[in-house]
């Protein structure tokens, strides 16, 4: 059985390309049901999509990995050809190691984040409710959260870390002279609206209000925050009043128009915003960023921000990559012993027919003659010529070779295993 990888990230494609086959929390489920169904539903399947990445891990054969590649670019409305160009794919140890380094936030964008290990359990929980998980799968990403665990404590890989959302605030007081002044408006409620809210909030902005298409999440977390809400529909409206946006929604089209900000602007007599557009795909419309008063980034833009500092973690790298070699080398060895797992099972129901119908031809022995003694030494024969028949005439074949290899397997297993047991 061969483990695969499968999938685009921040390394090999655009932040646009990214958007096309970019899926919510809330739609893994069915999506993963529909990628095993595009597979003929034979192969263990999981699907990890987050801001940096979306990737496919299955257990099957190279057709497998076909079919699931031409499911991914049908997806994304590309032709295969053209995802080829994004797209990386990995087998057995390569892609344990590749788990492995994503849990433990070796293959992020920031080094160290620690957000993705969350992302990954969302994607086996998924999985397990489509019933698309399997025990090759279980077992590949139960080892992956161990050794992200082994690797956070440990290391000092997440220590001086600095996420997505610390960067936009930094970024933002780099515009702004006190963010005590400034009014920030929050476009969605999930968790990384809520990270970027705790960042904000500790700068104690002048006002901040959220703005989010349930109105029960928004409002949780604006009580959470001290916040103000907003409705969605009102965005338009109001969006002048705010000199930072942030937005981050499960929208597959832009909510803030290039038309909207321009009016926005204008409002504010062309007083500066600062944007963020962390969703994937894009909240905001690209052609805002052409705008002089406008200064929008998004999650590519924040790159080399987040990197800063990366420089104190190189030495936890490699304690990092140690740790996750050491598991790798047991997934594999778990994974190795799996290929036996139909043979014993084979040997196990051939023993208990063996058992019961030498069983059964000792109780009617026993109930003819009454002979406790006669029953037992004919139910040891028998099991025993069963036992030994096939070893006995591999021995006796007229093959040479058949009968060296006979010699050297019964050499292994019952004669030097027999003087261990004395």
């Amino acid at each position: 059985m061969t483990v695969w990888a499968l999938g685009i990230n921040h390394e090999t494609a655009p932040l646009d390309v990214r958007g096309r086959f970019a899926v919510s929390t809330d739609l893994l489920e069915p999506t993963v049901r529909d990628l095993r169904a595009a597979i003929d539903g034979i192969a263990e399947t999981t699907l990890l999509s987050t801001c940096n990445r979306t990737e496919i891990y299955t257990s099957g054969d190279n057709e497998t990995l076909q079919r699931a590649l031409a499911w991914l670019a049908q997806t994304g409305g590309v032709s295969a050809e053209s995802l080829a160009n994004h797209v990386y794919t990995l087998h057995d140890n390569e892609a344990a190691r590749h788990a492995f380094r994503v849990a433990s936030g070796l293959d992020s964008m920031v080094l160290g984040e620690a957000q993705i290990l969350g992302q990954m359990k969302d994607a086996v929980r998924a999985a397990e409710a489509a019933g698309t998980l399997g025990t090759t799968l279980h077992q590949l990403f139960q080892r992956s959260f161990a050794v992200a665990k082994e690797v956070r404590t440990v290391t000092e890989i997440g220590a001086h870390s600095i996420s997505m959302t610390a960067a936009a605030v930094r970024l933002a007081g780099q515009l702004f002279e006190d963010l005590n002044d400034v009014n920030v408006l929050f476009v969605g409620a999930g968790e990384m609206i809520e990270l970027a809210a705790t960042h904000f909030a500790a700068k104690n902005p002048k006002r901040m209000v959220i703005a989010n298409r349930t109105a029960a999440r928004g409002e949780a977390l604006a009580k959470q925050f001290g916040a103000q809400t907003m409705l969605l529909a009102d965005l338009p409206e109001h969006l002048g009043d705010f000199d930072v946006v942030v937005s981050c929604t499960a929208s597959t089209l832009p909510l803030i128009g290039l038309g909207a900000v321009e009016r926005a602007l204008k409002r504010r007599r062309h007083k500066p915003m600062f944007m963020v557009d962390l969703a994937v795909p894009r909240d905001i419309e690209p052609d805002v960023q052409k705008l002089d008063d406008v200064y929008l980034y998004t999650v590519d833009d924040l790159a080399d921000v987040v990197k800063a500092g990366k420089e104190n973690r190189q030495a936890a790298v490699g304690q990092a990559e140690a740790i996750i070699e050491t598991g790798v080398s047991g997934f594999m060895q778990w994974l190795s012993q799996r290929d036996a797992v139909p043979a014993i099972q084979q040997v196990q129901a051939r023993a208990q027919q063996w058992r019961e119908a030498e069983l059964a031809k000792a109780k009617k022995l026993l109930a003819k003659n009454g002979d406790p003694e006669a029953a037992l030494q004919a139910l040891a024969h028998g099991l025993t010529q069963k036992m030994l028949h096939g070893a006995l005439s591999a021995l006796n074949s007229p093959v040479e070779t058949e009968r060296a290899a006979a010699l050297d397997a019964v050499q292994r297993l019952l004669l030097r295993g027999g003087d261990r047991d004395r």
